[in-house]
């Protein structure tokens, strides 16, 4: 079984997710992302590599070890109350950190990833769970997090390819989207669901969508809820 999977993002009204480049300034909301997800009840929550590398304290793990893993899940913790979990099919994040605001760290691979690598995140103190040989298997990794730690609800928070990877895989459930009253209005920045170039004709298998909330917020923003069918 798979957790009950929420893609909560904060956006311009075109859809971009850097608000670095967000104009006018003084429209930005600070902390409004983290105030919607304690409104969402907080839990465990996803972020792609990329995202994931903003938060790595080490430059690097050792390329070698006399060590060999099973490819089996291995947990620093379990029983926490929420977990930051991060995508790393290929093993390209050294953490340095064991968790990230108190939320202890997993890590989402694949089987092709070396020994050393897991050599350097079970030193971290970083658990990790398999989702596939060479590619991750969304599906499976949400089960496996599921079956493992007990995840039944789950916020993806990711950047726009990994959360355009569940939206097109039918793995999304309900869409959290908060819309500030700013622009972006130029070209190489990700929006709220993105893809690989060899992505373009991938369509979302979503049958429906079903307003369940709007809210308008301070400053003009609007928060819209809907539930997803997939199909």
């Amino acid at each position: 079984m798979k957790p009950y999977v929420i893609c909560h993002m904060v956006t311009s009204i075109d859809g971009r997710v850097w608000a670095s480049r967000w104009r006018p300034e003084q429209n930005r909301i600070p902390g409004l992302f983290e105030r919607l997800h304690e409104q969402l009840g907080n839990g465990s929550w996803l972020i792609g590599r990329l995202t994931g590398s903003e938060y790595a304290k080490a430059d690097s793990y050792p390329t070698e070890t006399d060590q060999t893993f099973p490819r089996d899940p291995w947990f620093a913790r379990r029983g926490a109350t929420a977990y930051g979990i991060a995508l790393d099919a290929h093993g390209k994040i050294a953490w340095g950190r064991a968790d990230i605001g108190g939320d202890p760290i997993i890590a989402v691979l694949t089987e092709r990833v070396s020994d050393a690598h897991l050599a350097g995140l079970r030193r971290d103190g970083v658990s990790y769970i398999f989702a596939g040989k060479q590619e991750l298997d969304l599906k499976l990794a949400l089960e496996t997090l599921n079956r493992e730690l007990g995840v039944e609800r789950l916020l993806i928070e990711g950047g726009g390819k990994s959360n355009g990877s569940f939206l097109r895989a039918g793995l999304i459930d309900e869409i959290s989207l908060a819309i500030c009253p700013v622009v972006d209005g130029a070209r190489g920045v990700p929006h709220v669901f993105d893809s690989r170039d060899d992505e373009t004709e991938a369509r979302a298998p979503v049958r429906s969508m079903t307003l369940m909330s709007s809210e308008v917020l301070e400053g003009g923003a609007v928060w819209l809820r809907y539930r997803l069918e997939n199909g």
